[in-house]
């Protein structure tokens, strides 16, 4: 399957001023990890975690970018600006920013595009509230989700890109999904990039569980085949604990 991929998602916390010697602290905490350790941090901290990243296996990624190159777009942040800073990974599609911030699936598919045009590598967030789930409709919904954020991505592109499920009503909520349906809905995932590409295609793919991820279920939830990984909210925020789920990615 795909190459295991620990990303941390920092949302709004932590300041500039901090960045710099967490990263490092990260860095230290992470040493000798199996695992891709991927730091996603807001705009105004990433060259800061940039520079604390310098010469360690630590990746830096941002929590979103503007599908434009440039333009008059105020309080945006492009492509190639990401990549200026020595950016890796972008998140896209967090339903935080679909909740709060208009995200819709066709702006998850153009800004998909655009990071794999700058050479960047997307974590495409897809999900399903409980509602939702409860309707008996989170495939149908997940099915949706991908098959519109992967229009017109070859499938060559279509291999770089990490996809994370993040049930909504596991995020920052205390409650997880069963290790079960964790493993059933990226298992679904992994069958619809199956059928839109191939299955040489679908198994490159690095699929992550996203939904309140921890030290103390990670290890039962990364043992699951199609489960390649962990976008990880809270946790991320403190090294040790980090650094118990990279080691779980063994």
């Amino acid at each position: 399957m795909g190459k295991y991929i620990i990303a941390g998602n920092w949302k709004m916390n932590k300041l500039p001023s901090e960045t710099c010697a967490f990263v490092k602290e990260v860095a230290e905490a992470t040493k000798g990890a199996s695992c891709e350790v991927v730091c996603c941090t807001p705009f105004v901290n990433l060259s800061e975690a940039v520079k604390g990243a310098e010469g360690t296996h630590v990746k830096i990624g941002a929590e979103n970018l503007h599908f434009e190159d440039k333009g008059a777009y105020t309080g945006e942040v492009s492509a190639d600006m990401l990549t200026d800073l020595g950016v890796t990974y972008v998140i896209i599609g967090h339903s935080e920013r679909r909740q709060y911030f208009a995200e819709t699936d066709e702006t998850v598919n153009k800004k998909t595009i655009k990071a794999l045009e700058k050479g960047l590598l997307p974590i495409v967030c897809v999900g399903e509230s409980l509602e939702e789930r409860e309707a008996g409709i989170t495939m149908d919904l997940i099915a949706i989700q991908i098959k519109k954020a992967f229009a017109n991505i070859s499938a060559a592109d279509a291999a770089k890109v990490v996809v994370a499920y993040e049930p909504i009503w596991a995020i920052g909520t205390g409650k997880t999904a069963t290790a079960e349906q964790a493993e059933e809905v990226c298992g679904g995932i992994r069958a619809i990039l199956s059928s839109l590409y191939d299955e040489e295609t679908a198994k490159a793919v690095t699929i992550q569980y996203g939904g309140s991820m921890n030290a103390s279920n990670a290890a039962e939830l990364l043992s699951k085949p199609n489960i390649d990984g962990g976008l990880i909210g809270g946790a991320s925020l403190k090294s040790a604990d980090f650094a118990k789920i990279t080691e779980a990615a063994k």
